[in-house]
């Protein structure tokens, strides 16, 4: 009997092509324009599929899962998991994949774009154009921070908040700015010291004397509301915050009342506590560079994001331990044994 995968999201061409090849019977379940289906549509379609691959930002909570125990497999499409019920699926024997590896690069480009477009006040300065506001010298000056030594020639302090590959990529981009780089990761303290050219701080200490604060860590329990009043207090009057790691990490009704107070510069923010819903008066804010969660979206990286989603969905559909397993302990469970 065919194994059946359900994509419930309008999946890229070369994804489909994956699964056409594994000759499974693949369903996909979403709008004419690419709507997800409701959490009820969801759970009746997850009650007849082996195998599940959702989109890294649609949930899967406790009662889907529950609504079929006998789930092959979750392969899902990003590099995030906190969509998921981990706890819930190994419980039930079912392992769990992501996408790492293949947006790395993709989403550290997006992370420099925005601290620089924060820095530079670039589409702020790009809608004042376009308004028709722009009548030469003498005007608005919309004026900026250096990213690099600047006339000054003084080397400015990145900080970077979860040192994983995404973290990583962003420092070597740094390089070319001559910046000085400071991490926080304590599962990655011994290697971030090992690091030529930068240096581990702890949290308060990297926040007091960084210019640019980058966040880079999985959403947990550890890092929910990471970034506080009391964190923000502790950054420079001066200091601008990036964030394209999980919106929750920051507590965003503080950073709206911090950005309001100029108790910080500016942010550059991917991510939201409540997407696509924003906290009250952030859009209204004038230093803030704001986008809709596009870290990983360029063709190239969003199409090999799904041919990696597709074979671990067929891998698990066969019975076969797929790679980029996040509960890798569900393989030794009773239950997992018994499918």
């Amino acid at each position: 009997m065919r194994k059946r995968i359900l994509i419930p999201w309008a999946m890229l061409g070369r994804g489909k092509e994956v699964l056409k090849k594994s000759k499974s019977e693949v369903r996909y379940l979403h709008g004419p324009k690419g709507e997800l289906p409701t959490l009820k549509e969801l759970i009746q379609a997850v009650c007849q599929a082996d195998v599940l691959v959702p989109r890294g930002t649609q949930p899967v909570p406790q009662e889907v899962i529950l609504s079929n125990p006998n789930l092959l497999g979750i392969a899902n499409y990003g590099v995030g998991y906190d969509n998921i019920d981990i706890a819930t699926a190994t419980q039930l024997g079912i392992p769990v994949t992501n996408t790492p590896g293949v947006l790395t690069e993709t989403t550290a480009d997006l992370a420099w774009a925005l601290l620089m477009a924060t820095a530079r006040k670039i589409p702020q300065a790009r809608d004042f154009v376009l308004s028709g506001q722009w009548k030469g010298p003498g005007g608005k000056v919309f004026m900026g921070q250096d990213i690099g030594p600047g006339g000054s020639n003084k080397p400015k302090t990145l900080g970077i908040i979860g040192f994983g590959k995404i973290g990583q990529a962003v420092m070597r981009r740094s390089r070319g700015f001559k910046m000085n780089v400071i991490a926080y990761d304590p599962l990655m303290k011994e290697e971030i010291e090992k690091k030529r050219g930068m240096e581990y701080r702890e949290l308060d200490d990297l926040l007091g004397k960084s210019d640019f604060v980058t966040l880079h860590c999985p959403l947990t329990k550890e890092t929910h509301h990471l970034i506080g009043v009391r964190e923000l207090e502790l950054m420079k009057p001066t200091a601008i915050l990036v964030n394209t790691s999980r919106g929750p990490v920051v507590d965003e009704k503080a950073l709206v009342s911090a950005l309001q107070k100029g108790r910080i510069a500016g942010a550059g923010l991917d991510v939201y506590e409540e997407e696509p819903e924003l906290s009250p008066g952030l859009s209204q804010l004038e230093n803030v560079v704001l986008l809709p969660h596009i870290g990983s979206a360029t063709q190239d990286t969003r199409e090999q994001m799904a041919v990696v989603a597709a074979r671990n969905a067929v891998a698990m559909a066969r019975g076969k331990k797929p790679l980029n397993i996040i509960n890798p302990e569900v393989f030794q469970s009773t239950k997992y044994l018994q499918k």
